[in-house]
């Protein structure tokens, strides 16, 4: 579209102002297996978050990709601490995913899943009253009954464990619902846990061109071992760089 925010390939083969068929071909899922990806924002100085947002680091470019990321997949994960904090409402995509998602075949809008150990919260809330799927959350034997059946009303619930979360499992339970093109927007918990799980494939990372000091966290907590990256592609819009890492 005309309007939207221009991003340029500048490695590999470099080319300006790709289309939104073009950042889909690049960011791809593969074709033949269970593929995990997980997309992120930082500041070129590590901040995860702006006043505890994520959103607060983007401009309209990461905000392109990260419409079109999610335009391409089966299921969205997100750690339900992040959907509290970002405020997620029914998982919709808009009206040109919907309309490319049907051409592929696929159903209008993925399905969103959640893991929450302590399954807190609100089965009243937008989240599900407004989701054109049924969600899924992921959950533990300890969970407290009572909320299990609250949620059990608007979602799918699942134990992957007894107290803490089994992340493969999160994964195989996935794929054998025939959701196998998964994508994670965090929060940083969730993706050290992922990680230390050895559960993901890819990184997509917008590296925001701001310093922004504070105490903001980084897009990965928890005792990781290191893991190496390899490039994959490296987009630009502006002074944006969007970052695509195979791990």
């Amino acid at each position: 579209m005309s309007d939207s925010p221009s991003i340029d390939r500048i490695w590999p083969d470099p080319e300006s102002g790709l289309d939104d068929t073009a950042v889909l071909a690049l960011t791809a899922f593969p074709s033949d297996r269970t593929w995990l990806r997980v997309n992120f924002i930082s500041s070129i100085d590590g901040a995860a978050t702006r006043h505890g947002l994520s959103g607060g680091l983007g401009d309209d470019a990461d905000h392109r990709l990260f419409a079109l990321l999610r335009r391409a997949a089966d299921v969205v994960l997100v750690g339900a601490g992040t959907l509290r904090d970002e405020g997620y409402g029914g998982l919709r995509v808009d009206d040109a995913s919907i309309a490319w998602r049907t051409d592929a075949g696929m159903p209008p809008h993925p399905v969103l899943a959640t893991i929450s150990r302590s399954l807190s919260l609100d089965p009243a809330s937008s989240l599900f009253a407004d989701a054109p799927v049924r969600p899924i959350v992921y959950t533990v034997a300890s969970a407290p009954d009572d909320r299990r059946d609250a949620l059990s009303v608007v979602a799918d619930v699942v134990t992957v464990g007894e107290t803490d979360a089994d992340l493969v499992r999160v994964r195989e339970d996935l794929a054998a619902r025939g959701l196998h093109r998964i994508h994670s927007e965090g929060g940083p918990h969730l993706f050290g846990e992922l990680l230390a799980a050895g559960a993901v494939d890819a990184l997509h990372l917008t590296l925001a061109p701001t310093v922004d000091s504070g105490d903001a966290g980084r897009i990965a907590r928890g005792p990781v071992a290191p893991r190496s990256a390899r490039l994959a592609s490296v987009l630009r819009s502006g002074e944006e760089l969007l970052l695509h890492y195979l791990l």
